[in-house]
């Protein structure tokens, strides 16, 4: 259920618990009254818990550690001392609590035990009435709205007019002077990026395009690779993104049926090649389709390829920009195409479907691949950090980026199939997290040549994480 990030050592254990916060309150012991155990509560008895992930939390001079919703639906987290990971792998829904404690021992009493689901309730950490209620508003929400507001990108653009202020933007300010700001940096981040290269922009349309979905910081030199050689190609008739779905519930295919919005305007949804992929789909494929479309409210993948988009391709002559349709892409390695528990929409039918959409509808349309490959590092469970120049650092990277090219290469030499098997095979060695989209945009195009244009890896100061990306074009 726990995350790989890796929180430390336990020491002596203690579960004094510390209880839940919300994101504003995080390091922090709340003032609020803390949750209370309800004995009769089924879910509370036999407490089950949800998918989480674990990192250290600072509170005071003390490193614990913090527990929050993997799936992000709940935005409460709960901080704890280390010795809780003793209890959570036990929090099956099968067991009693004192079943819990008997296993547990090391100074674990039944009253602390019932303090602690207590608060992994109340932030909906646990299977249960208040999980269920959250899960529901925030798919009502989805629902009842016509497009999808930032998230990842408006971090980034309060980060830059902050900057630019010195402060914190207040709200009207932040939709005044967001747009000039985040157009600068991108301007600044494609000049950059372009300067010396030899075809700073592209010839013609590509039929797909390769570029990362990590944050902009660490990834802009692969961003601005692609978007800035899209500033004088043929403007597409429509985008298709297909991303990566890093925190949904679906075991396939999960496409959206939002508009997305920015601070640069929205880009509407692609309602004819909705419409078109879920007719070659057929009825039952087309509602799995869109089971999951809530997996969407909270990812990245697609979000941080708008704005993007926005500015290099721009609006018509209508001031309209041209519309997405996206989609989150499993991966295909696991259980050859199919969906993880066979109950999703597997990668085939999908990839038939937008095909046969593409070619009904006709006119010019971009596949882009919203990919990330490795992620290595103590962050996501190596004991090797990836800084420093000693010779197993360097030796990390390098076998790292060595496994990369050699993957790359087959996306190069379109061969899909065989990126599959290898993946499968190896089982995926370094986490590459986007096979599925690089597959997907692969078949969906069937492309005569593929251009690596660039290939990077951002480390972060301590070591803790190596999250590498590719630009690329596909004709």
């Amino acid at each position: 259920m726990m995350s790989d990030e890796n929180v430390g050592g336990v020491g002596e254990p203690s579960f004094n618990p510390l209880g839940s916060v919300g994101p504003s309150a995080m390091g922090s012991t709340p003032a609020a009254p803390q949750p209370k155990f309800d004995p009769y509560a089924e879910h509370m008895r036999k407490p089950k818990l949800r998918p989480v992930r674990g990192f250290p939390a600072q509170v005071g001079n003390q490193v614990l550690l913090g527990l929050a919703d993997a799936r992000q639906i709940s935005d409460k987290m709960v901080v704890a001392p280390p010795a809780v990971q003793y209890v959570l792998p036990l929090l099956d829904g099968i067991k009693t609590l004192p079943e819990i404690v008997a296993q547990v021992g090391q100074g674990l009493t039944e009253p602390v035990l019932e303090s602690i689901i207590a608060q992994l309730d109340d932030a909906g950490l646990l299977f249960g009435p208040r999980f269920d209620q959250l899960l529901a508003d925030m798919r009502a929400e989805f629902d009842s709205a016509t497009s999808l507001p930032p998230a990842s990108s408006n971090a980034f653009v309060q980060a830059v007019v902050s900057q630019k202020l010195g402060r914190q933007p207040t709200d009207a300010e932040l939709p005044e002077l967001g747009p000039a700001h985040l157009k600068e940096v991108f301007d600044e981040w494609m000049t950059k990026a372009l300067e010396r290269e030899a075809k700073p922009t592209f010839d013609e349309l590509p039929v797909a395009v390769i570029v990362p979905h990590v944050d902009y910081p660490r990834g802009w030199l692969n961003y601005a690779s692609v978007w800035g050689r899209m500033r004088v190609a043929d403007r597409p008739d429509r985008v298709v993104i297909l991303g990566t779905n890093h925190f949904g519930m679906s075991t396939g295919v999960a496409a959206c049926n939002k508009a997305y919005q920015t601070i640069l305007g929205e880009s509407p949804l692609d309602h004819d090649m909705l419409r078109e992929v879920q007719a070659a789909l057929g009825p039952a494929n087309a509602d799995l389709l869109l089971a999951n479309r809530y997996d969407h409210e909270r990812e990245h993948s697609i979000e941080l390829q708008i704005p993007w988009i926005q500015h290099c391709i721009g609006p018509d002559e209508q001031g309209r920009h041209v519309p997405v349709f996206a989609a989150l892409i499993h991966d295909p390695a696991i259980n050859n195409g199919l969906s993880y528990d066979g109950t999703g929409l597997a990668l085939q039918p999908f990839i038939d479907a937008v095909r046969t959409a593409i070619d009904k509808l006709g006119g010019r349309t971009l596949v882009v691949a919203s990919a990330d490959l490795s992620h290595v590092g103590p962050m996501f469970g190596d004991q090797q950090s990836m800084a420093g120049q000693d010779q197993a650092a360097d030796a990390a990277r390098r076998k790292t980026m060595q496994h990369d090219q050699e993957l790359l290469e087959l996306v190069r030499q379109v061969k899909p199939d065989d990126l599959v098997a290898s993946m499968a095979w190896q089982q995926n060695p370094t986490r590459w997290c986007s096979t599925g989209n690089i597959v997907a945009a692969l078949m969906i195009t069937r492309p005569e040549r593929v251009e690596l244009l660039r290939y990077m890896a951002a480390i972060d100061e301590q070591g803790m994480g190596m999250v590498s990306s590719a630009a690329a074009a596909m004709y």
